[in-house]
């Protein structure tokens, strides 16, 4: 077991414990990073509990925050890491299902006892290397499972976000849920509305994540919880798909496949591109009377909008809102590469999303459980473009045309897309070319267009 306190972060958060103990309060490394220790996992942020008031943490320390001072949570901010650190406590109310209505300072051990699982509710100090369980976490963490501490009932009514957490921790960990606290979450899924849609984000963050996304999608299914967060996807179980082209079933199933092969290293985008890559398909199905086939016409730009949709909901930054709907957007061409012209492919791949494109199209094979031909041909193709850099600026732009003769107008932007397309098919290789070449085309033009001028000598532009 890798002790915390030898990390960097655990070096410092050491250091704050220290400094709590030696004002004479009592403090204690808490909750997940306790957790991750003893499963031998890397941890995450490092939480601080203790005796010592809001006030006197902010007295001990040079750099603080008060993130929830009326909660007895502060942020220390020491040797480049934020530490929230909180006041042991005891908490009653929870009118709005999120924060207590009254909060009282109490011991170490009534404040494991109001903590949501008890797998988080370990107290370990750095000190001297002691373990403090008052509520059977170390129990639970040998049998692998996710419980309450305390009635699920009053743990779920407390914080509506710990009915997602609990589906969370099982994927991320690869635990089951106690099933006392599993059959206490259906009832309640429906209470999720009532969290911000921030809170759940962040937990889908985290469920979403390599090696337990595809689990984390069949727990939140089950559970009745993806109906609430992502109803989208909810209904994609039971859209059925052509058997020629889908053997692995509906496109429910052919997300979670695809989720299972997943990377280790999966960028953060890449897990929302395949959840939501077909959700435009229930909306598009269509069975033809005559052949019996079914077809998803225009499901990838239709999925492209409800991808935005759902990104919207759930506060996405703009940014990813964007990538992620282009992905979708565009996730069909693909079948087309091995028949594209070699400028076309070339277009595509100066998106800024085709690194993401490329690798949904991946996972989009394995879980069709297709041959992996056309991504094959893209990985080559996109090599080779990789390596030649000089095919990324144009040659050539709408001043240099303006220049030679052309005037503004569509003409101007149809002959740019030309010499771009001749550029990326290398038939075009120097500014100085494009330059010739579009000079001969623009005086091809005016004799075509001139009085008495022979149109078929011209470009035909």
């Amino acid at each position: 077991m890798k002790r915390l306190e030898n990390s960097p972060a655990g070096r410092v958060a050491t250091r704050i414990v220290r400094r709590l103990r030696e004002a004479d309060y009592d403090a204690f490394f808490v909750g997940g990073c306790v957790r991750d220790m003893l499963l031998g996992r890397p941890p995450g942020d490092i939480d601080i509990a203790t005796s010592a008031p809001p006030e006197e943490v902010e007295r001990l320390f040079v750099r603080t925050v008060p993130v929830g001072r009326q909660f007895g949570v502060m942020l220390v901010l020491e040797g480049g890491f934020e530490f929230q650190v909180s006041t042991f406590r005891t908490e009653s109310g929870y009118r709005d299902g999120r924060r207590p209505d009254e909060v009282r300072f109490a011991s170490a051990r009534e404040d494991a006892s109001r903590r949501d699982f008890t797998v988080n509710g370990l107290y370990y100090d750095p000190l001297t290397g002691e373990l403090h369980d008052w509520v059977g976490g170390q129990a639970d963490l040998k049998a692998r499972l996710i419980r309450t501490i305390g009635p699920p009932e009053e743990r779920f009514a407390e914080d509506r976000l710990r009915l997602l957490r609990a589906v969370r921790l099982a994927a991320q960990l690869g635990f089951e849920i106690e099933p006392a606290t599993w059959a206490a979450i259906p009832p309640r899924a429906a209470e999720l509305r009532m969290v911000s849609a921030e809170r759940i984000r962040e937990e889908l963050l985290k469920l979403f994540q390599p090696p337990g996304a595809a689990r984390g999608l069949r727990l939140l299914q089950a559970s009745g919880l993806l109906k609430v967060v992502l109803p989208e996807v909810e209904a994609c179980r039971g859209c059925e798909q052509p058997p020629e082209f889908h053997p692995e079933g509906d496109v429910f199933e052919h997300i979670v496949l695809m989720l299972e092969h997943l990377p280790a290293d999966a960028p953060p985008l890449l897990p929302w591109a395949v959840l939501l890559h077909d959700i435009g398909k229930p909306r598009t199905a269509r069975r033809d009377p005559e052949t019996g086939l079914i077809r998803f016409h225009g499901h990838a730009s239709v999925g492209a909008v409800m991808a935005e949709s759902v990104l919207r909901r759930l506060r996405f930054p703009v940014r990813d809102i964007r990538a992620v709907s282009e992905v979708v957007r565009h996730h069909m061409q693909f079948l087309e590469v091995a028949r594209m012209r070699r400028s076309t492919l070339r277009r595509i791949m100066l998106r800024p999303t085709f690194p993401l494109e490329m690798e949904l199209h991946r996972l989009d094979c394995l879980g069709a459980r297709r041959s992996l031909e056309t991504y094959e041909i893209l990985r080559r193709a996109w090599e080779e473009f990789r390596a030649k850099p000089e095919l990324r600026p144009p040659l050539v732009n709408g001043n240099d045309l303006i220049a030679l003769g052309m005037p503004r107008g569509r003409e101007l932007g149809r002959l740019l897309a030309r010499i771009r397309d001749k550029q990326l098919a290398e038939e075009l290789r120097t500014r100085e070319e494009a330059l010739a070449w579009a000079a001969q085309e623009i005086r091809s033009m005016r004799t075509a267009s001139s009085p008495g001028g022979d149109a078929s000598k011209g470009s035909g532009v």
